[in-house]
C-alpha cells in the first residue's frame, strides 16, 4: 500500500512540541492515523553507559519547541545484531526510542486504550521499525494507541556477570528488560500527552516480545500496587519459557566472551568491563558468531526473580493476577517450527544438545535431550535434525511451556482471566514471506492481529479475521468483555483452516503439563527451596 503522508505537530505540554505524520489514503487523501517514530525515552546507552541499566530522561527533558519542534518522522534506532537485515550501515546503540500510532479524531474520555507492543527476535535481532497499522487504526475498531519501544539485543541487551556485577556500580544484567521497563513507565507517564490513558495499558508482544512481555508482566506484579502499570498482557506464540539461566551459568558465557576477544581471564573486573565497552559494536557481534554459547537472554538476577517459575507453580503469581484483576490472551499458531528451525540449526545429535545450551541451563537441556532422544536417534516425527530443532524450541518456547503456566493459573482459581487460542489458517498475502509448505508456521498469523500489518488483505479475508479475533481484541484492548466462546478456561478458541471458528479441548495439554513437571524435577522452574517475593 502506497504511503501518502503531511507533517502532524502535537503540543506535549511540558515536554514540548513533535513533529511527526499523519497517514493519508492514497485515494482520497482522508487522514488514517498518526506517527510518531523514533521518540527518545532514555538517554543514549553509549559509551560509558553500556551494558549499565538505562537512564531515565531528565524531567527538565524537552523534545522541541514550538519554533524547532523535535521532528519525528523516522523510525526507532536499530541495536546492532548477528545478521545483516537490516544492515550494519544502519546499526545504532543509540536505540532507546519508542515509535507511536496514534488514531485520528477525538479520544474517548479518560483517552484512548494503550498498547504497548514489544518486537521480537529471539532477543538477538529484530527492530520496532517492521510494523504497519495504518488499515488497522482506520479500518477496524482497534482505536488504541500503539507504542513500539526499541531496546537492547544480544550482549548490548543481556550481556550477565556476577564477577562484573559485584564489583562495578555501574554495571547490571538483564539490561534489555530494564529497557522494556523503562519505557513502559515512560509511558505510563507520558502518554496522557499524546491521548492515550495512562490507566488503561496493556502490554503485549510477539515471540520473543512475547517472551519479554511475560516478564514486563512478572515484574510488574512484584511492585507495590501504586507503581503497577499493567491492565492486562497479550503473549502472542511465546510463554514464560524457563527460569533463565544462574549468574554462574552466565559467567561461563562471559569467560567464553572473553577468551574470543582475547581479554585476559585473570585481567580485574573493572579492566574487563572497560575493554568491553572500549570495543567496537562490529567486533562484538563478529565475536558472538563464533561462540558455543552465542545467545544473550535474561539471567536468574536483579529484574528476574529467583524463583520466579515457582511463583507460577504454587499460585502466587495467579494470586496476584486475580487480586489486580490482570487478563491474558495467549496462544499459538500450527506449525511455529518451521521457522524456529532455521535459527541456528544443528546437524545432529551432539549438535542439537550443544545447540540447546546455548539457551537454557545445562540440567534442563540433560533432562530434554533424554526425554525427547531417549536412544540419541532421530525420532520417527522428524525429518533432520534442523527439523527436530525446530520442534523442540517451539516446544520449550511455546507450546509446552506455555501449558504449564495456563494449567497453574487455572488450577489457582485465575482461569478466567485467561483466554487461549490456536491458528490454523493464513492469509493468501503469507506467502509472499514463507513458503506454503510451511503451513501457519511463526509469524504468520501477525497479518490477523494487526489488519493484514501492511500486507494487502482481501474482503473475505478481512470477515474472517473480524470474525475470529480483531472484534474480540478491540473490545480486550478498551476493557471490555469479549465473546471469547470458552466455556472452560483450558480451552481453545480456534481459527480452522477452512476459516470456521472452533471452541476445542487442548489434546497437548497433558504432555504440556507433563514436561512442565520434569523441568521443575531439575529446577528449571525454579528452585523448590525458592522463597516467592510477590
Amino acid at each position: 500500500m502506497e504511503k501518502r503522508s503531511e507533517p502532524y505537530l502535537r503540543n506535549l505540554d511540558f515536554r514540548g512540541f513533535v513533529e511527526g505524520l499523519t497517514y493519508l489514503d492514497p485515494k482520497s487523501l482522508q487522514p488514517l492515523c498518526h506517527y510518531f517514530g523514533g521518540i527518545p525515552y532514555a538517554l543514549p546507552p553509549v559509551g560509558p553507559f553500556r551494558f549499565q541499566k538505562p537512564r531515565p530522561l531528565a524531567a527538565c527533558f524537552r523534545y522541541g519547541t514550538r519554533a524547532n519542534p523535535g521532528r519525528y518522522t523516522g523510525g526507532c534506532g536499530i541495536c546492532p545484531q548477528p545478521r545483516d537485515d537490516p544492515p550494519p550501515s544502519v546499526w545504532e546503540e543509540d536505540c532507546l526510542q519508542s515509535n507511536i500510532w496514534i488514531p485520528v479524531g477525538e479520544p474517548p474520555e479518560g483517552g484512548w486504550p494503550v498498547l504497548f507492543w514489544i518486537h521480537g527476535g529471539f532477543l538477538q535481532f529484530g527492530d520496532a521499525n517492521g510494523s504497519d497499522l495504518r488499515l488497522m487504526l482506520s479500518e477496524t475498531n482497534c482505536k488504541v494507541i500503539v507504542v513500539e519501544p526499541a531496546y537492547r539485543l544480544n550482549i548490548f541487551g543481556f550481556l550477565a556477570s556476577p564477577e562484573l556485577l559485584d564489583s562495578s556500580a555501574d554495571f547490571d544484567n538483564n539490561a534489555g528488560f530494564w529497557d522494556q521497563r523503562l519505557a513502559l513507565e515512560w509511558t505510563w507517564q507520558n502518554i496522557s500527552y499524546f491521548g492515550g490513558n495512562p490507566s488503561n495499558i496493556t502490554v503485549g508482544g510477539y515471540s520473543a516480545g512475547s517472551h519479554s512481555a511475560f516478564h514486563q508482566l512478572a515484574y510488574d506484579l512484584g511492585v507495590p500496587d501504586e507503581k503497577s502499570i499493567v491492565k492486562r498482557s497479550i503473549m502472542l506464540s511465546n510463554g514464560p519459557g524457563m527460569q533463565p539461566k544462574s549468574l554462574d551459568e552466565a559467567q561461563v558465557q562471559f569467560e567464553e566472551l572473553l577468551q574470543v576477544l582475547d581479554i585476559p581471564l585473570q585481567a580485574p573486573p573493572e579492566e574487563k568491563l572497560a575493554k568491553l565497552r572500549a570495543t567496537d559494536s562490529d567486533t562484538l557481534i563478529k565475536a558472538i558468531d563464533g561462540m558455543k554459547y552465542h545467545q544473550f537472554r535474561g539471567v536468574t538476577s536483579g529484574f528476574v526473580r529467583h524463583g520466579l517459575h515457582r511463583e507460577i507453580d504454587n499460585g502466587t503469581f495467579a494470586r496476584q493476577m486475580k487480586r489486580r484483576g490482570i487478563e491474558l490472551i495467549i496462544g499459538e499458531c500450527s506449525d511455529e517450527h518451521f521457522v524456529y528451525g532455521t535459527h541456528r540449526p544443528p546437524n545432529s545429535y551432539e549438535s542439537l544438545f550443544q545447540r540447546l545450551q546455548a539457551d537454557y541451563p545445562l540440567t534442563a537441556c540433560e533432562l530434554l535431550v533424554k526425554e525427547y532422544y531417549p536412544n540419541k536417534k532421530l525420532p520417527s516425527n522428524c525429518k533432520t535434525w534442523e527439523d527436530a530443532w525446530g520442534r523442540i524450541y517451539a516446544d520449550i518456547q511455546i507450546h509446552q511451556l506455555e501449558r504449564g503456566m495456563v494449567n497453574a493459573l487455572v488450577r489457582y482459581g485465575a482461569g478466567d482471566l485467561v483466554h487461549r487460542y490456536r491458528i490454523e489458517w493464513r492469509v493468501q498475502a503469507c506467502d509472499e514471506h514463507w513458503p506454503k509448505e510451511w503451513g501457519v508456521t511463526h509469524g504468520t498469523d501477525m497479518a490477523i492481529w494487526f489488519w493484514g500489518d501492511g500486507d494487502r488483505i482481501s474482503k473475505k479475508e478481512k470477515i474472517v479475521i473480524k470474525r475470529a479475533f480483531n472484534a474480540n481484541l478491540a473490545k480486550f484492548l478498551k476493557g471490555e468483555k469479549m465473546d471469547w466462546g470458552t466455556e472452560k478456561p483450558l480451552d481453545l478458541r480456534v481459527l480452522k483452516g477452512d476459516t470456521t471458528v472452533a471452541i476445542e479441548e487442548d489434546g497437548r495439554l497433558a504432555n504440556g503439563v507433563r514436561i512442565w513437571e520434569l523441568l521443575k524435577s531439575v529446577g528449571a522452574t525454579g528452585s523448590p527451596s525458592s522463597s516467592s517475593k510477590l
